[in-house]
């Protein structure tokens, strides 16, 4: 995917009508990106979790080698624009990360202010300075989606301001795109006034398809721009497998010789 296919991601962000936000499913590999592109969506957003899950790790726990090689494999089975989940940035320096990002064909990446060593969010003044400078790396060849961690971890006293807080500090830094993961509906109208810009996209995380929903269009109202389902859809595609696998090992009960 050439690097001026971050022009035709960014705009896929804007001029949508409210309950048409655009949908992300997150491939986990080639094969599922394939799937995804066949069905006619117009870009992809890996998971963390998925693409973990699919290379046998639990979240948190793939290197920084292995995540951008499951990127790069991804990015190149498909013709649509392709952004990546690359939790904190593994500690890369900033023009690094950047140039990982873009040397694995991504045209966008999700990064999060969370921090599993300590169990919270990050200074939110410290991760602006450091969105900044990945901004600037950048130079507009990537899409930044900025994951806001405030509901992930119990213990504060009024997330929502404390995610609005975030999401102005990390609009003033360069972020395209803001991602209060897990926020309850509730807060959606207030975290998409939260930015001081005239628009600033707004990503929310959805269930995966059943039964149930989820409703897009009634998230879109909500003020989600973007919806995304972290790894709930590679979870959805392994319940099959395990189904499969019921299945087939069932069949060999009655037949020993399979």
């Amino acid at each position: 995917m050439a690097r001026s296919a971050v022009g035709t991601f960014r705009a896929l962000h804007h001029g949508r009508a409210a309950d048409d936000p655009l949908v992300l499913p997150g491939p986990w590999d080639a094969a599922s990106a394939r799937a995804f592109a066949d069905a006619g969506f117009p870009a992809l957003a890996t998971p963390s979790a998925g693409v973990a899950a699919s290379l046998g790790y639990a979240d948190g726990e793939v290197a920084a080698g292995e995540m951008f090689a499951a990127v790069a494999r991804i990015a190149r089975a498909v013709d649509v624009p392709v952004s990546a989940d690359v939790e904190a940035g593994y500690g890369l320096a900033p023009r690094e990360l950047v140039e990982r990002l873009l040397d694995a064909g991504a045209v966008g990446c999700n990064l999060e202010d969370g921090d599993a060593a300590t169990g919270g969010p990050r200074d939110a003044h410290r991760h602006a300075d450091w969105l900044a400078e990945v901004c600037a790396a950048a130079g507009g060849e990537l899409f930044v989606n900025a994951r806001v961690d405030t509901y992930l971890y119990a213990g504060g006293a009024d997330p929502a301001a404390d995610a609005a807080a975030r999401i102005r500090l990390y609009a003033a830094a360069g972020a395209d795109c803001v991602y209060p993961i897990r926020a309850p509906e509730a807060h959606l109208p207030l975290l998409r006034a939260a930015s001081d810009l005239p628009f600033l996209p707004l990503n929310v995380l959805a269930a995966p398809p059943g039964p149930t929903g989820p409703d897009l269009a009634a998230l879109g109202r909500l003020g989600a721009t973007r919806i995304t389902f972290g790894g709930g859809l590679q979870h959805l595609a392994l319940k099959a497998v395990d189904a499969l696998a019921g299945a087939l090992a069932g069949l060999r009960s009655r037949r020993p010789d399979l």
